[in-house]
């Protein structure tokens, strides 16, 4: 049956081929939005943990990480939890750095932990109209303690070049808290997020238990895989990936519906005439389903090359690329697979109940 199934594929190559590249696009699309998803969840995760904070405080609700806004009247309070060991309040913004979009800069308190667990390999620490530069950003932009960068249109003094250990720190940049609010247009006491450690006695999930309770309008977080919740754009992502994942499936599955449809059709005759060599109508739909789930293999096999090319370019045309990098990974590409496979399973069922109710004789008669 395995070679019947390669001949009746290979013989209707146009057909074929339309039938795959229709599935192909569904899964390439698959696939790259579960990578751009499982990248901004990254870079979300990333930010939780900004200056090695056990968790990260932000405002529910917000858009992303960066949009959230906490009033510095709560600092008070949080630094009053009996888990609470430090808390200092962080400025975010992006888009600021020329030349790096994506590269994030923090406005932060000279004598909050954050800034004490920067290590400053060249200058001095940030100050009033002076920042530093994360060393992977200093080395990408060129710049050394001395030189200037203008960031939003305003001109910095480079002070000094610092590394952290933390990727989104290294590749950013640092400066006063007054200095970020003044850049992001936000009023002096208002910040992004508050980055809180926990006493050492306190794990991390208790930690986030508590202080959401304290505070029920504020989103604590501190594992990774559930900074999505700290923004919409991250639902909006995963929303659009079942939105797709569902038009991928009706629109693969019609179209190898009528192609699989098509093709009983006009082999009737030679359908017919292997019932009357005995096969029987279990096997003519095992033939008509290894065909169509040959045809849907070509499709997500074609879809998963053209989605991993995708995945590459959509941050780019998003303008994010440089704030969000891609992640291809295993399971992704096994529910892009999944998916193409289903559609040649769901675009067999009705031209194999067709198939079943056709008996031999009225399929010679109508030839």
């Amino acid at each position: 049956m395995l070679g019947l199934i390669a001949v009746n594929v290979a013989r209707r190559k146009a057909r074929t081929a339309l039938t795959a590249a229709g599935i192909a696009v569904g899964v390439a699309a698959i696939v790259a939005l579960l990578a751009l998803s499982d990248g901004l969840d990254q870079t979300a995760g990333q930010l939780v943990h900004l200056g090695r904070a056990d968790l990260g405080l932000f405002q529910k609700g917000a858009s992303d990480p960066t949009t959230s806004a906490l009033p510095l009247s709560l600092l008070p309070r949080v630094k009053a939890q009996p888990e609470v060991r430090e808390v200092t309040p962080i400025q975010l913004l992006v888009d600021a750095v020329p030349h790096a979009p994506g590269a994030v800069v923090l406005g932060i308190e000279p004598n909050g932990f954050v800034a004490h667990l920067l290590v400053l390999t060249a200058g001095r620490a940030a100050s009033a109209g002076h920042i530093a530069v994360g060393d992977l950003l200093a080395s990408q932009l060129h710049v050394a303690p001395g030189a200037t960068l203008t960031l939003s249109g305003r001109r910095f003094v480079v002070a000094g070049i610092f590394h952290s250990g933390i990727t989104e720190e290294d590749t950013g940049v640092i400066m006063t808290l007054g200095d970020a609010q003044a850049l992001a247009g936000r009023p002096s006491d208002e910040v992004t997020t508050f980055a809180v450690r926990l006493e050492p006695q306190v794990s991390a999930a208790r930690g986030t238990r508590e202080l959401s309770r304290a505070f029920p309008d504020l989103l604590a977080i501190s594992d990774p895989s559930e900074a999505i919740r700290a923004g919409t754009n991250n639902q909006l992502i995963a929303n659009a990936v079942v939105l797709i994942v569902v038009l991928a499936l009706i629109i693969g599955a019609l179209a190898v519906a009528n192609t699989m449809l098509a093709t009983v059709l006009e082999r009737r005759r030679e359908l017919a005439l292997l019932t009357t060599l005995g096969w029987s109508a279990r096997q003519l739909g095992g033939l008509v389903l290894g065909e169509a789930i040959a045809v849907s293999a070509l499709g997500t096999a074609a879809g998963l090359a053209l989605g991993i090319v995708a995945s590459k370019l959509l941050p780019g045309a998003l303008g994010v690329g440089a704030f969000i990098s891609p992640e291809l990974t295993a399971w992704g590409f096994g529910r892009a697979v999944l998916i193409g496979i289903m559609t040649g399973l769901v675009g067999a069922l009705y031209p194999i109940w067709r198939l079943t109710r056709m008996r031999s004789v009225i399929a010679l008669a109508r030839t």
